[in-house]
């Protein structure tokens, strides 16, 4: 990750230290380099809705593990909500 492309001004104080929210976005494919997303520094909700994008500061690939799935997750936010519903009640419809 390049820090030096994060906007200092973006930066926020916590309880335990200075912080920067950062957005991994994954591709439907791998690029070129075989790097399934970005990461990049987010701007805040308004000056997304306005149209303003953050510097992309790195990039993703996604590292099989013996215990993880073999592809990366997708950019469908069902996705998390259909694999609790499978947890709980062993089907993946969505109870509500």
């Amino acid at each position: 990750m390049d820090v030096k492309k994060l906007q200092k001004h973006l930066f926020f104080e916590g309880q335990k230290g200075v912080y920067a929210n950062l957005t991994i976005l994954l591709r439907d494919e791998p690029d070129q380099y075989d790097n399934d997303g970005f990461i990049s520094q987010d701007v805040g909700k308004e000056a997304r809705l306005a149209g303003e994008k953050g510097p992309i500061v790195g990039n993703v690939k996604w590292i099989k593990r013996d215990d993880q799935p073999s592809a990366p997750p997708t950019n469908d936010p069902g996705d998390s909500y259909r694999a609790a519903a499978a947890a709980i009640n062993g089907s993946e419809d969505i109870p509500f």
